[in-house]
């Protein structure tokens, strides 16, 4: 595989309890993961002392790194001042994790829009807010990373460009979700030829617009295999983070606005782990698949 690609991946899609996360992805032999869901607890809940105490140990021993904070920042309504002001300051709790865990990434989102109403109209709010948040992330040398989420401001290309071209910043770039373009119903090719320059990090999730379900991915409408083989030809060189969601896990409930079965039928017949194991071979065959045809 090509070595200026790293696997990692949400591991809580695997299972709530810590220990199983670790052990499942070291099997794997991925050496990554996003941290998000330990033992049942939102990463956002955690205090620096708690992270050092139970959880860096137990990374440690495994010799897992993590690639990114898979935080909630940015998933409350852009027109609530005190659930904002609360973020910053957990947003200054995961940069010291950040740090004390040596990561580099903090995933955010852009605030979820009143239902019905235009989001273009929030935009010097959202863009205002998202400056906030960087001179934090600037303060401790991290880079939050834009996720392209279904129902906030950024859930399309273009607000996506505009909002990191307008706060500028390089502590700001964006995540590239093929899935949840999909699920907005963009063209993911389009929507890598106008983020691709801005693109530090990419979530492997696909998905299909016939149901809006979450597919293996290679399987859906996300175009991975293509787009995947264009980012690698320009010079992509990180993290690929297995989003599987095949199967309804804890902390599904957290992420997402609707019921969570309209999006996820557990129907597949896998496990947590049964699922991040098929994500993961089927992202290795997509990567075999590119490298041979390169040679």
């Amino acid at each position: 595989m090509n070595k200026d690609l790293l696997i990692s991946g949400f591991s809580d899609e695997i299972s709530s309890d810590f220990d199983t996360q670790l052990e499942v992805v070291s099997n794997l032999g991925m050496h990554y993961l996003s941290l998000r869901g330990i033992d049942g607890k939102n990463i956002g809940e955690f205090t620096v002392e708690e992270i050092k105490e139970n959880v860096q140990p137990r990374l440690q021993k495994a010799g897992i790194g993590v690639s990114s904070i898979g935080s909630p920042i940015g998933k409350i309504f852009i027109n609530d001042e005190v659930g904002f002001a609360k973020q910053k300051d957990m947003l200054e709790t995961l940069c010291k994790i950040s740090n004390l865990l040596d990561c580099q990434y903090i995933r955010i989102f852009s605030f979820y829009i009143p239902k019905g109403e235009d989001p273009d109209i929030y935009r010097d709010d959202v863009i205002r807010k998202i400056k906030e948040y960087t001179v934090i992330a600037e303060k401790y040398n991290v880079i939050l990373l834009h996720e392209n989420e279904k129902d906030i401001y950024g859930d399309i290309a273009r607000r996506c460009h505009e909002m990191i071209t307008e706060v500028h910043s390089p502590y700001f770039k964006a995540i590239f979700d093929f899935a949840n373009f999909v699920q907005c119903g963009e063209d993911t090719q389009e929507c890598y030829d106008l983020l691709k320059d801005e693109v530090v990090y990419i979530h492997i999730k696909d998905a299909v617009t016939t149901d809006n379900q979450n597919v293996v991915c290679g399987t859906g409408e996300g175009k991975i295999p293509e787009l995947l083989s264009q980012f690698i030809k320009a010079g992509y060189k990180g993290f690929l983070t297995l989003e599987p969601h095949l199967v309804v896990f804890d902390s599904l409930k957290d992420l997402e606005l609707e019921d969570v079965s309209d999006i996820i039928k557990d129907n597949k017949g896998l496990d947590g782990a049964g699922g991040y194991k098929l994500q993961y071979e089927s992202l290795l065959n997509i990567l075999e698949q590119i490298e041979s045809e390169e040679k």
